[in-house]
Parts: C-alpha cells; structure tokens; sequence
C-alpha cells in the first residue's frame, strides 16, 4: 500500500502548504503529493490528472478536507467511483471519513452533498448582498484609471479617436468606449 496525496486552493495567491504539511505528517512522501491552484469546480485540474495515473490497486490517496477533491457532489461522487474502480481508497483527514467500506462512500456521499448546498447558500447571500449594495450606488470593479472628461473634452473639440489614444496612450476602444457611454447617456 502506497500513499499519495492530493491538495487543492482555489487561487494562485493561496498557499498550499498547511495542506502539504497535513499530508506530510500523514506519512505521504513529497514525491508523491499531487496539487492543484484552481477551482474545484471541475474535475479537469492537472495535479489531480497525473494523481489518476499514478495510483494503483491497494494505494490510498489522502486529501486534508472534503471540499479539496471537489466542490460539486456528483464529480466528489465520480472521482470516489473511479478510485474505487482502480481499487484506490480515498482518505479525508480532517473529516476524519473514509471510502473504505459501503458505510465510507455513504458518508462521504452526504458530506459532499451537504458542502454543496452550503455553497450555494454562501453564493445566494453573496449575490443579495451585492445587489443591495448596487441599489445603494455601490460600484464594483477596479476604479477608472482613464481621465473621461479629458477624453470627452478632446473629442468635442475634434480630435479624432486615434489622437486621443496616441495622446493619453490609451487603447483607441477605450476612446470608443467612453465616446459611446457618453452618447448613451445623452440619448437616455
């Protein structure tokens, strides 16, 4: 029996190393830890790839939380499955659960489920609470960078589009862009 590791942040700019350090005081050698920086949202990530090739019959692949396999509760349930297929066990150490055994995949089956709803549930109020935020003239976004009225003054006085880029060393769209908002605005 041989164990691997898989580790998984959802952005570049997260540090994957409490879970490197979980799974190396598990007994997983470096050598054989697998890691993703990326959504769980999908089950095409390339450390979890090459984890898929690598396991064999009687491994056991241990993952620090359920929620770093994957996010969704039917690809959680395929990937189980496809181990399970190559007689490859998963082990959740935090959760503390195992696929070993059909009373395993249960509970990992429920667990992964009820992750998902609490996603959604995160997702919905993140969602409200950006649309209350929006009624109350909150933007979104970086902040302009672009002096629009140096750009609409530039433009009424006619010079051309092209100009105004050269000139602000912007991107002639941006020119295009701030001229169509403002005729929008005057059509409205």
């Amino acid at each position: 029996m041989r164990l691997f590791g898989y580790a998984r942040v959802s952005t570049s700019q997260q540090s994957l190393d409490i879970q490197f350090k979980a799974l190396k005081c598990a007994g997983v050698k470096v050598s054989r830890i697998f890691s993703d920086k990326g959504s769980g949202s999908n089950t095409n990530r390339k450390g979890l790839e090459l984890l898929r090739l690598k396991v064999e019959d009687g491994d056991v692949v241990l993952v620090k939380k359920l929620d770093r396999l994957g996010r969704d509760t039917a690809d959680m349930i395929h990937l189980i499955k496809e181990f399970e297929e190559q007689g490859v066990a998963v082990k959740f150490l935090d959760d503390g659960i195992s696929t070993e055994g059909e009373m395993g995949k249960m509970v990992v089956t429920i667990l992964s489920a009820v992750a998902q709803a609490e996603r959604h549930r995160i997702l919905e109020r993140t969602n409200e609470g950006r649309q209350e935020a929006k009624l109350k003239g909150i933007r979104f976004g970086r902040k302009r960078t672009v002096d629009r009225n140096k750009v609409l003054s530039m433009y009424s006085q006619g010079v051309g589009a092209t100009a105004i880029a050269n000139q602000l060393k912007i991107a002639r769209s941006t020119v295009y862009k701030i001229i169509d908002d403002m005729k929008k605005d005057f059509s409205t």
